[in-house]
């Protein structure tokens, strides 16, 4: 488990229930497994591109749009709403980009460079490659999503957040002060004074940046299930990433980067990057903002700060979390099992275990 960062004790909150802007639901097995627990726990989610295929046009965003909510299953929330953006590659057609925004179908553009993550083989060799979408995404305030990854191979892993943000996106920024961008799970110190050092810019944050660092990944031997992209880094930056969350600045806010596989994917010779939390991020999240003392700006990160950047209202209905010192006696699975027999490991198993999650049907206190 993630080592300890706190201090701990009994707690309890209520906030409106919150979003995910940043999650990966896959498809087929993957996403009829994966995709109840989100539609459970989140009100909106917006959902990543990186299928095989990319989702690259309009038609395809609503296709897959249909197959999320087809899987959502009978406890899925009445208001879960998937959050569709398109595949920034040579694929897009501007055109057909900006009819699914007039539409409602699409609302963001995700840039990956290419060969940076999981399906990113068809992204980009350079953001600014792409200025004529931008400069139109920027005129109609459209929500440019990066993966803020260098891939040169000559640059440290540990240190390319930074050389992606100072070489790629710090030129598109300046030209087009006004373009929204989100700079997508934040993994260092570096990425969260670039998101403050730039009106336009906004962060997401998962809950695994938050609650590890490297340490937990590599001392006691290697932890594939914590292995995702960008890689969880040093203890100095997990600070800087707590810190940030916890402020109440309204330019950081919640995206998981669930990120669920199969183990024969995880456990191999060439592990695959990502992690799943979807189940248990709000428990992991609630964690960390107790131990910083912080849990009343809980709500701000969770449910309001990811709306208010997005152009959405914040829900009208509350969740209240429960913290209990000895734990819960109540079983706690970590992981789910695929239609075809694929286990994907849990991350979040102890956070689950010292926090109940629940709806609010009585009237919020206060």
């Amino acid at each position: 488990m993630p080592a300890a960062h706190g201090t701990g004790g009994s707690a309890s909150i209520e906030l409106a229930a919150p979003d995910d802007w940043h999650v990966h639901l896959r498809d087929d097995e993957l996403l009829a497994a994966v995709a109840p627990i989100t539609a459970m726990t989140f009100r909106y989610a917006l959902v990543m591109p990186n299928l095989v295929p990319p989702i690259c046009t309009t038609a395809a965003a609503e296709a897959y749009r249909r197959r999320i909510l087809d899987c959502a299953g009978p406890d899925a929330r009445p208001d879960f709403t998937p959050i569709m953006a398109l595949y920034l590659n040579g694929d897009l057609d501007p055109d057909d980009f900006l009819t699914g925004v007039d539409t409602g179908v699409v609302h963001a553009a995700k840039y990956y460079p290419a060969g940076s993550t999981t399906n990113s083989e068809r992204g980009g060799d350079s953001l600014g490659g792409f200025i004529d979408v931008l400069e139109r995404m920027a005129e109609r305030a459209i929500p440019l999503l990066v993966h803020a990854e260098a891939t040169n191979p000559e640059i440290d892993v540990y240190d390319r957040e930074r050389h992606f943000l100072d070489t790629e996106l710090r030129p598109v920024v300046e030209r087009l002060p006004e373009l929204r961008v989100t700079v997508e799970h934040l993994s260092t110190r570096a990425g969260v004074d670039f998101v403050l050092d730039n009106e336009s810019v906004r962060g997401s944050i998962t809950p695994h940046h938050l609650a590890c660092d490297r340490s937990d990944l590599l001392a006691n031997g290697l932890r594939p299930d914590l292995y995702c992209k960008p890689i969880i880094n040093s203890a100095d930056d997990r600070r800087a990433l707590v810190a940030a969350a916890t402020s109440g600045s309204d330019r950081f806010f919640l995206g998981t980067d669930s990120a669920p596989h199969p183990a024969s994917d995880k456990y191999g010779a060439n592990a695959r990057p990502g992690i799943f939390n979807a189940p248990f991020a709000i428990p992991v999240v609630a964690e960390v903002f107790n131990n910083a003392g912080a849990l009343e700006r809980l709500e701000a990160f969770t449910s309001v700060n990811g709306c208010r950047h997005y152009g959405f209202e914040r829900a009208s209905d509350r969740i209240r979390l429960t913290r209990t010192e000895s734990g819960s006696d109540a079983p706690v699975a970590d992981s789910v099992i695929t239609a075809n027999g694929d286990r994907v490991t849990i991350f979040g198993v102890a956070e689950a275990r010292l926090w109940t999650v629940s709806a609010l049907t009585e009237a919020p206190a206060g």
